[in-house]
């Protein structure tokens, strides 16, 4: 289920939280059901069984898996959460770059909204 991209700049664990909020949101995944174990996913992924804990120790801090002791990792009950305004502000500045480059390639704010539109969109099914 997920799938790194070595070529990526995003730092592996990132890429995990990524996709597993990704898989969450598409419904792929849903509260209560387990996820691999640490050691499990590394050997799958070719990667350190340190690389999966820290990114399942970031999606624990950040309420969307739960661990339980001697069963293992679960997609938490209830994991879309109320905005954070720090996680927002972090969103805005990871947002401004790309929003500056279609600017820069001439996008009109209609057109770079639309973008976002479709994105948000993709999500959904």
């Amino acid at each position: 289920m997920i799938k790194l991209d070595l070529k990526r700049d995003t730092p592996i664990y990132e890429q995990i939280i990524e996709q597993v909020k990704f898989h969450v949101v598409k419904g792929n995944i849903k509260p209560g059901m387990p996820i691999p174990s640490v050691r499990k996913l590394a050997l799958e992924l070719s990667i350190t069984p340190g690389t999966v804990a820290k990114a399942y120790q970031e999606l624990e801090r950040q309420g969307v898996i739960e661990t339980i002791r001697g069963k293992g990792a679960f997609i938490a009950g209830e994991t879309i959460k109320k905005p954070d305004e720090n996680k927002i502000n972090q969103v805005k500045k990871n947002l401004e770059p790309s929003i500056l480059e279609l600017k820069m390639m001439g996008f009109e704010e209609k057109d770079v909204i639309e973008i976002i539109k479709e994105l948000y969109g993709g999500l959904s099914r």
